[in-house]
């Protein structure tokens, strides 16, 4: 674990180049994290601002997952590590969603962590009205939990896009990011009901027994699904039911692949949804590829 509790730099305004690790922040400010902004001297400041704070990868350990913890954060934000997007909450303007009452925790993906020296976390932070910024909770970066047991976690940001069709993602699709897993209806989606595609690109690291069979789970879904690995469908859930007597919802995704099916670089998992009504998307639960052992272990409800 890594205590980021702390100094930050920080500075109001808002440019995208400050993600990128090597701008140089020396001639901004440091504020305390987690705190108010408004606490450390930018009363009544409602707007964009930026956090950084460097990290030494030689503190992590290669086969260890982490994810890193940002407590509470008011109002949306989009978290950087060396210049890459690697989770937001809420939306920014012109589509403002606030996700105050939400904790941050973000998967930190192995491919972006520079193990043997400095990183660099830059925070995006939109508010609108009240307190601003980091506000509490526990930061850091920490040894993930059960995504141990996972040969490929799957979970952050995804492409999404709806669409009227039950067959083919459209030529035309326009795509935009959503975390998964995490219902589309608190990430702009709010009245949406029907059809909607999820689409990532993953590579496999991980050394895998050609004859162990493997599990792909993919949460829960509200409602309904087809999932798609490389092109070929690999599993559905749909119990015909109409809503309110349909009990899909409830169920945690689990479909069995040949480890012949993956590809070390390129592989693509797409997923079609359709909400019947309320809620809808991939909203909790693990999002990843297990050994069926461990799935039978750690993941069999």
């Amino acid at each position: 674990m890594i205590n980021l509790e702390g100094q930050w730099k920080f500075h109001i305004d808002d440019k995208s180049f400050w993600a990128l690790p090597d701008f140089d922040d020396s001639k901004w400010g440091d504020i305390h994290a987690p705190s108010a902004w408004e606490e450390e001297g930018f009363n009544n400041y409602d707007g964009f601002a930026w956090y950084r704070k460097k990290f030494d990868g030689r503190k992590l350990d290669k086969n260890e997952v982490y994810y890193l913890g940002l407590g509470f954060i008011d109002d949306s934000d989009e978290v950087y590590v060396n210049g890459k997007l690697i989770g937001f909450s809420g939306k920014m303007p012109p589509k403002f969603k606030t996700s105050y009452n939400t904790e941050r925790k973000y998967a930190l993906p192995p491919e972006v962590i520079n193990y043997n020296g400095d990183n660099l976390i830059a925070i995006r932070v939109f508010d609108v009205v009240h307190g601003g910024g980091i506000i509490e909770g526990d930061l850091g970066i920490f040894v993930g939990d059960q995504t141990n047991h996972l040969l490929v976690d799957l979970q952050g940001i995804w492409s999404f896009t709806t669409t009227r069709s039950s067959e083919v993602i459209p030529k035309d699709a326009t795509w935009e990011n959503l975390m998964v897993p995490g219902g589309w209806d608190r990430q702009g989606y709010g009245r949406y009901d029907g059809y909607a595609w999820y689409k990532k690109t993953f590579s496999v690291s991980s050394v895998i027994n050609p004859n162990e069979p493997l599990m792909v789970l993919v949460g829960k879904i509200d409602d309904f699904d087809k999932v798609y690995l490389n092109g070929k469908l690999i599993g559905s859930t749909n119990d015909h039911r109409q809503l309110g007597l349909s009990h899909s919802y409830t169920k945690p995704r689990a479909y069995e692949i040949q480890a012949d099916q993956l590809k070390k670089t390129g592989n693509v998992i797409e997923v079609l949804v359709l909400d019947i009504g309320d809620y809808g998307g991939i909203y909790e639960g693990t999002v990843g590829i297990a050994t069926r052992k461990n799935y039978d272990r750690y993941f069999r409800d």
